[in-house]
């Protein structure tokens, strides 16, 4: 990992790139690596980049980066209103199993969240049962983003039988999860929620119960759980991330991975291209989080 990652690029070129209908399935000039993609369609896409067909939900954008290239996430903007972020912990159970590449703690600092923070945008940072990890989180993470620490919820993961997928006094495998919740202090942007000016307090504690997805780290979706503290019409970007959602922006090195099209059941609309969809239905839909 180099010390100093770049966030801004020279070169002058428009940021953006969109997939348009009449692509079809011909999208292979997109540069994924340095541009955001959008889909501003109220409908899904099938579209093939990179040689393999995927899914892209109606009105979301991504970008595929390493760590080192969020210049055009940067350049983008937009500022959020919401900012989820579910870093790659260091830990040894990744480690030996390789499943995914790790980022040291330290590095976390250098992501550009007060440059696309909106005023009072809400930070939600996913967190492993690893103590210092909490604590680097609440000390330091978010004090250096500016991010006021406001509350710690937990997501527990039961059986489809509604049993703890791990009993809760087991010493390796815990069977919840920690979300730090925080709010951007640093210097304002522009915000374009009507919430900002009357903004609900944050339950310090709360409790999400849901079945957790077979593949391997997959976060439950928390749209609807946090609507109320930032508004219908808030601006929401999911940093980590490995699969794009209806209305977000997603960056990640792996952010359509679990878009392919192999993981869903498409119903194609009665359009004469076949690249728009009506629906599409991952094979690993779950049912949503339910609040305790």
């Amino acid at each position: 990992m180099a010390k100093e990652l770049p966030l801004v690029s020279e070169n002058g070129e428009d940021p953006v790139q969109f997939i348009e209908p009449e692509d079809g399935c011909s999208t292979t000039h997109l540069d994924l690596f340095t541009r955001i993609t959008e889909n501003c369609m109220d409908c899904a896409m099938e579209v093939t980049l990179m040689g393999e067909k995927y899914i892209i939900p109606p009105r979301c954008a991504f970008l595929l980066s390493d760590f080192a290239r969020m210049q055009p996430l940067v350049g983008y903007g937009k500022f959020f209103d919401l900012i989820v972020l579910d870093p790659p912990w260091e830990n040894k159970s990744v480690k030996r199993s390789g499943r995914y590449s790790f980022l040291p703690s330290s590095q976390l600092k250098r992501l550009p969240v007060p440059l696309l923070a909106s005023t009072g945008c809400v930070v939600v940072t996913w967190v492993t049962n690893r103590p210092s990890h909490l604590r680097f989180v609440r000390d330091e993470l978010y004090p250096h983003w500016g991010v006021e620490v406001l509350a710690e919820w937990f997501w527990v993961k039961v059986t489809r039988s509604g049993e703890y997928v791990f009993p809760l006094d087991s010493p390796h495998k815990k069977p919840y999860e920690v979300l730090v919740l925080g709010r951007y202090r640093g210097c304002g942007h522009h915000s374009h929620s009507s919430l900002r000016m009357t903004e609900l307090p944050m339950e310090e504690q709360r409790v999400i119960v849901s079945v957790p997805s077979a593949l391997h780290s997959h976060k439950p979706s928390l749209s609807e759980v946090l609507r109320p503290y930032v508004g219908a019409d808030a601006r929401c970007l999911e940093l980590f991330a490995r699969s794009l959602q209806p209305g977000w922006t997603s960056w990640g090195n792996e952010v359509i991975k679990f878009q392919h099209v192999s993981y869903y059941t498409v119903e194609p609309t009665d359009e004469p291209t076949g690249s728009l969809l009506e629906e599409s239905s991952p094979h690993f839909s779950l049912p949503p989080p339910t609040p305790d």
